[in-house]
């Protein structure tokens, strides 16, 4: 029909408007239920052994005065060789989670660096000691979670908390040019309480840290932990042992350099990983 003016406009039908009411309504719980299907898959879920886990408990956590977190391939790769060789590490448990970037986040048992793993190591001489060697993406809308989770099971009075990654050089904000800078190179970002001398500089504005490694330093700046982040720059991105050995100035911090393994071990396990990554490299020739 038409309106005074000339303005065509359709007439309004009861029987119409109740069905579209409805067809939205379905379509509405429809989107709620994937929504509340995707939250649920993609929560970060904590598992651990079954001594460990005997010991926590909503009133009581995991004491523990050392957690190192190595986030990304070259990181791993340094814990693997220059920490976990020594072979006085036992995994104590797993972070499984999943995203669009992550589909198989699983345990390992070995201690080589492996895409989509999590895992939890604890030290056997000093049980106190954990390190997180961590392989996969971790998506934004997980960050919290994870760290949550994580810290969430550890008793925090005493904790000191190291964190090792690495950044893309192109990344690193600088007035000189690149070119001349000696890569790869060592920077490292702090909290407040974190009192102990660094072996490297500290990262200069308006050099930042993203992804996991930033959201552990800001979680630990909200709970007044020490934590100490190193961020190796380096033009490799795939694992490397130049970027690897990179990372060796932390070991002259007394917490980190007691760890070291003989240097026998070390040189085996970076041979292995080496070996393993030219292999993995040459299946695609």
């Amino acid at each position: 029909m038409a309106t005074f003016f000339g303005e065509v406009v359709t007439g309004f039908s009861r029987a119409v408007g109740e069905e579209e009411e409805e067809e939205e309504e379905e379509e509405f719980e429809e989107d709620k239920e994937i929504r509340e299907e995707l939250e649920k898959r993609r929560e970060v879920h904590v598992s651990w052994n079954e001594l460990i886990s005997a010991e926590i408990s909503p009133d009581r956590r995991l004491p523990c005065t050392h957690l190192i977190l190595s986030v990304g391939d070259n990181a791993a790769g340094f814990v693997s060789s220059y920490i976990l060789s020594s072979g006085s590490w036992q995994v104590c448990g797993s972070i499984a989670l999943w995203n669009e970037r992550c589909r198989d986040c699983g345990i390992r048992n070995d201690v080589s660096p492996a895409p989509n793993s999590c895992t939890l190591f604890q030290m056997i001489s000093d049980p106190m000691v954990l390190l997180c060697q961590c392989s996969c993406y971790v998506a934004d809308d997980q960050l919290l979670q994870w760290c949550e989770k994580v810290f969430g099971s550890l008793e925090k009075s005493k904790l000191k908390v190291t964190v090792l990654s690495t950044c893309p050089v192109s990344e690193y904000k600088t007035i000189e040019s690149t070119y001349t800078l000696p890569v790869p190179f060592l920077k490292a970002l702090k909290t407040k309480e974190y009192k102990d001398v660094v072996p490297c500089p500290l990262m200069e504005q308006p050099n930042i840290a993203d992804g996991l490694p930033a959201a552990v330093l800001t979680y630990c700046q909200v709970w007044k932990i020490p934590a100490v982040f190193y961020q190796c720059y380096t033009d490799i991105t795939k694992l490397d042992s130049v970027t690897i050995e990179a990372f060796c100035p932390v070991l002259t911090v007394q917490s980190l350099g007691n760890l070291t393994a003989d240097s026998a071990k070390i040189q085996e396990t970076l041979k292995k990983m080496v070996k393993m990554r030219n292999i993995e490299s040459n299946l695609y020739i």
